[in-house]
């Protein structure tokens, strides 16, 4: 592995913590300005009152959820530095309705049915973990969803595209797969852990991202009945 390769990849796993100041900055260049647009993609499946997010990072997503609909909106991240960040976000934008819990995924401190989406854009592979999947299949409510925003594909032949496409692949921010294979592969894992997934591409600016909407079987046959 080279030097360079290694480097960002440590870089990428710490900056989450000790780093965590520099999260946008790094995200903003590393996608060419497009990593904003690509956690919105995920607003338009985000349909209930009662929504968390998991891995809330610096708080876009929280942000944009308040500006597009009045819920109870709570987010939920195990690490402290973007907890702050986060609050700090909100409190800047003028809102007061802060839900914000440090917490595990795999271990969510919520009762059982108390949302109505559960929503992570970008997260570590611990979403995908048995654990995890459990505890959102737990705290979702008759007839929820859980939305996943897991990967992004930066297309285009302008060398600031070619050369964010390689930042992606080498700091495994970006799959090498295509959007369709890693789909199927993400379908298993879904359907292994209780869910009923269904899968979305979005456009965004030369460049493509993955939705995942999933349900839990439960939900579902209740549904149909």
């Amino acid at each position: 592995m080279r030097p360079i390769t290694r480097f960002l990849r440590f870089f990428f796993r710490h900056f989450y913590h000790e780093f965590a100041w520099t999260y946008d900055f790094v995200a903003a260049f590393v996608s060419i300005g497009r990593w904003n647009d690509w956690i919105d993609c995920a607003l338009p499946f985000v349909e209930g009152k009662r929504v968390l997010e998991i891995g809330h990072g610096p708080g876009h997503l929280q942000e944009h959820l308040r500006m597009h609909r009045s819920s109870v909106i709570v987010g939920l991240d195990e690490s402290s530095q973007m907890g702050r960040l986060a609050r700090g976000r909100l409190v800047k934008a003028g809102y007061w309705d802060i839900n914000l819990a440090r917490a595990m995924a795999q271990s969510l401190p919520f009762q059982e049915g108390a949302f109505d989406v559960v929503a992570s854009t970008f997260p570590a592979e611990y979403i995908f973990e048995a654990r995890t999947m459990d505890e959102v299949r737990r705290v979702l409510g008759e007839g929820g969803r859980f939305v996943v925003v897991p990967a992004a594909w930066i297309g285009g032949r302008k060398m600031l595209d070619r050369t964010a496409a390689w930042l992606f692949r080498v700091t495994n921010q970006s799959p090498e797969s295509p959007p369709a294979v890693m789909s199927e592969r993400l379908r298993v894992a879904f359907e292994q852990a209780g869910f009923t997934p269904e899968f979305e591409t979005v456009e965004v600016r030369s460049s493509n991202v993955l939705i995942v909407v999933a349900r839990p079987y439960s939900l579902q046959v209740l549904d149909e009945v």
